[in-house]
């Protein structure tokens, strides 16, 4: 089918004949080998306001765009599969099934909500791979609040430029990750944070910012994240349902930074409609609908694409288990994983790729459970694609 698309530019209103004129189609012609729709115009009167005001348009395809939110995606998993394990943290030892993680989503949404933040604020997540991440993922998005993706390697400068930029009202993090102290990085930049009241930062380098939310040890002038999980009450989970009317597939809900090789990190702003549909034909590609049950071995960082569209947003879309073998990228670990939870599939760049090849014990595991998996983030050798096959 050959798609149509109605359109009305601002010349064409000012124009007195098209002044009034309303789209009508008429009912499917065909001819031989082809089949196609016609639409005709209409003078009926002049409109007050314009009826058409947005419009979608794809390549020719068999397959529509999805047009629904973070929320809507993951309600619906929950629905078919609420007793399915939706994600593992090895490292950490956390497991959730679609249900549970519903119930965290809606209680740190809630939380959210009673902190203050509204449907539009910029929340800044920064850390490694871990649960909280991909709960505050579906928790901003279910809120209406845009979670900006902070690369955990940043140092005192990016960081700073990254949550100014964009304008962040709160950060959620660790105390540390391997030898970054992300608090002392933020009492840093902000040394208002000692004397300030949990929530009610006001800082003169970073203007916007009101909450610190600090995912282990309690920290003076920080929210811990027990604080949020608990601060919503019945009014604030009925604020969160009635919020739902309120968000459209086109909304923001995602800032991503480039990797800022050419200059300074450019943050590039990404709707509902964004990440779900791209989640939804990669996952089309990989065979995600029709495949029994897809456990996903997810190495890749978070904060970037690969891993929180591909691994966590794929997870809602398609219903498939994620497993995160460890908070940083470990070979050892990803191998352990993939034979201990009979992984189907598994992601990786290719520097990834080599290592785990490259692992002296690699014989001993038994990965026979893989079916496939994404190679991507830069170029993949031919050899290597090769090599990943036949080894």
């Amino acid at each position: 089918m050959i798609p149509t698309v109605a359109f009305c530019t601002p010349t064409m209103r000012n124009c007195a004949f098209f002044r009034g004129l309303k789209l009508f189609q008429r009912p499917w012609t065909r001819q031989p080998g082809l089949t196609t729709s016609t639409r005709g115009l209409h003078v009926d009167g002049p409109p007050i306001i314009p009826t058409l005001t947005t419009s979608y348009v794809h390549g020719t395809s068999s397959t529509s765009l999805l047009h629904m939110t973070v929320a809507e995606s993951l309600q619906r998993s929950v629905e078919r599969w609420p007793d399915r394990e939706a994600m593992a943290f090895l490292q950490d030892g956390v497991r959730k099934t679609f249900a549970q993680f519903q119930q965290d989503v809606d209680q740190a949404a809630a939380g959210l909500l009673a902190l203050g933040m509204k449907k539009g604020d910029r929340l800044g997540m920064w850390g490694p791979n871990t649960y909280e991440w991909v709960l505050f993922q579906f928790a901003t998005a279910k809120a209406g609040i845009i979670l900006v993706a902070v690369n955990p390697a940043y140092q005192v400068q990016e960081v700073e430029f990254a949550l100014q930029k964009v304008g962040c009202k709160a950060v959620v993090c660790p105390t540390q990750f391997k030898t970054l102290n992300y608090c002392d990085m933020l009492r840093k930049i902000c040394p208002e944070i000692e004397t300030s009241s949990p929530g009610d930062i006001k800082s003169s380098r970073l203007p916007e910012l009101r909450s610190v939310i600090v995912l282990d040890s309690r920290q003076p002038g920080m929210l811990h994240f027990e604080d949020v999980m608990q601060a919503g009450g019945s009014q604030h989970m009925q604020q969160l349902q009635d919020l739902q009317k309120k968000i459209s597939f086109d909304d923001p809900i995602n800032i991503q930074f480039t990797s800022g090789t050419t200059g300074a990190p450019k943050g590039a702003t990404l709707s509902h409609h964004n990440i779900i549909n791209n989640s939804y034909f990669i996952g089309r590609r990989l065979g995600y609908h029709w495949r029994p049950h897809t456990r996903v071995c997810v190495p890749v960082p978070l904060y970037h694409c690969f891993g929180s569209v591909g691994g966590g947003i794929s997870m809602a879309v398609h219903g498939i288990s994620t497993v995160f073998p460890s908070r940083g990228y470990d070979g050892k670990a990803n191998l352990a994983a993939i034979e201990s939870e009979r992984c189907t599939f598994i992601y990786g760049t290719p520097t990834m790729y080599v290592d785990m090849l490259n692992q002296p014990d690699l014989t001993k595991y038994d990965l026979s459970s893989v079916e496939g998996g994404i190679m991507a983030g830069s170029p993949c050798p031919q050899e290597l694609v090769k090599k990943v096959f036949s080894d």
